[in-house]
């Protein structure tokens, strides 16, 4: 009887165990390797690439339906990722290359539905916004508003491709030569 309240001990040593953390493919790199390792140095200071002398302008959202008629009377420039209309605020058509306008930058993007459904006129709008962020403080004037408008080509189109659309098209609104664009259609044939 006593026998059955025993319990039955092997005198077999465990196999070894796994460690209870498994660590990273990579290294463990947020953890010391040792516990008295020395902390990380901490945030460091910002560098800069290329000092500015004066700030890039203020790029804002045309909203109302009048901020977009208004900017189709202006100038286009037609490439074949996006056509961009611009036109100055005080009403002028454009400012000249050496006249600078206060104030903001302002931009739209529009898309209609001959390009697709839903999904790719905003694939194609969140590809301009993207585009417009990068360039427009670089090649846009302040005091002008610029229309983007997405083309058929716009949601599939390789980005670089896209993105010297649009610089070129920035590039001849800035100079006022629109009439280029033909040439700009035969380059790329």
């Amino acid at each position: 009887m006593e026998r059955d309240r025993e319990t039955y001990i092997s005198a077999v040593k465990d196999r070894p165990q796994a460690p209870p953390r498994l660590p990273c493919p990579h290294g463990d790199e947020i953890r010391p390797h040792y516990p008295g390792s020395p902390p990380g140095q901490g945030p460091q200071a910002s560098v800069r690439l290329r000092t500015m002398s004066t700030p890039l302008p203020a790029v804002k959202r045309l909203k109302t339906r009048r901020e977009f008629l208004q900017a189709a009377k202006g100038k286009k420039a037609v490439r074949s990722g996006v056509v961009i209309q611009a036109r100055s605020r005080d009403g002028s058509l454009l400012l000249g290359a050496d006249e600078k306008a206060p104030g903001h930058i302002g931009v739209g993007f529009t898309a209609t539905r001959k390009i697709g459904g839903a999904v790719i006129r905003n694939r194609a709008k969140r590809r301009l916004r993207e585009i417009a962020r990068l360039l427009l403080p670089l090649h846009g004037q302040p005091g002008i508003d610029y229309v983007f408008i997405a083309r058929a080509t716009t949601p599939a189109r390789d980005w670089s491709r896209l993105v010297g659309d649009v610089e070129s098209a920035l590039a001849s609104l800035a100079t006022g030569r629109t009439s280029g664009d033909r040439e700009h259609k035969a380059q790329e044939a």
